[in-house]
């Protein structure tokens, strides 16, 4: 192992002389480490590479700023958990940004429940609608009241009314026509 830190620390002071075989030689013993590092964190492995990649080229513009005394792993995992924080504040900022150019969009997106108007014409609406299926004949007001007001099956309405539900599906379509052609008259 003290071989092997010996070994690091002569290859980033060739790296720090502007050496680049020292330079990919330090990205290939220490790629894995980060990128291990960031799949982990970010969950995605475009950003991982991306934030990697970001890492050593930062790293290697600020070699002459390595200090000996922290391993080099941890000064580029330091490095990369920043590039990180700061990916992850601008996402956040570009968010927080859309939202406010696009405030009264996302207003109307997240409120969706509805207002006292909407609540009175909806009332309204089905009121008339109640008038209008009341003009059906009794056996069609029975199908469209079990099927979309007390919202039953097909099968559960030819139980209720003791017929096939091929009768019942047939019902219901007759209903829907005459109960569209009332409205149109209006």
């Amino acid at each position: 192992m003290e071989k092997t830190d010996d070994s690091i620390e002569e290859i980033i002071q060739k790296a720090k002389e502007g050496n680049q075989i020292a330079f990919s030689t330090l990205l290939d013993t220490f790629w894995n480490d980060v990128y291990g590092f960031q799949i982990l964190r970010t969950k995605n492995e475009n950003d991982a590479e991306d934030i990697t990649i970001r890492t050593f080229s930062k790293a290697f513009d600020k070699i002459d700023t390595y200090d000996k005394t922290y391993e080099f792993k941890t000064w580029l995992i330091t490095i990369s958990k920043n590039l990180h924080v700061d990916l992850l504040r601008k996402r956040k900022r570009s968010l927080m940004n859309e939202m406010d150019s696009r405030g009264d969009e996302v207003k109307k997106v997240l409120d969706e429940t509805p207002t006292v108007e909407d609540r009175l014409i909806t009332e309204q609406n089905l009121a008339h609608l109640l008038q209008d299926i009341k003009k059906l004949k009794p056996h069609y007001q029975k199908v469209i009241n079990l099927r979309y007001f007390q919202e039953m099956s097909y099968a559960d309405i030819a139980k209720e009314l003791n017929e096939p539900v091929n009768n019942v599906k047939v019902k219901l379509l007759r209903a829907k026509k005459l109960l569209a052609e009332i409205i149109k008259k209006k």
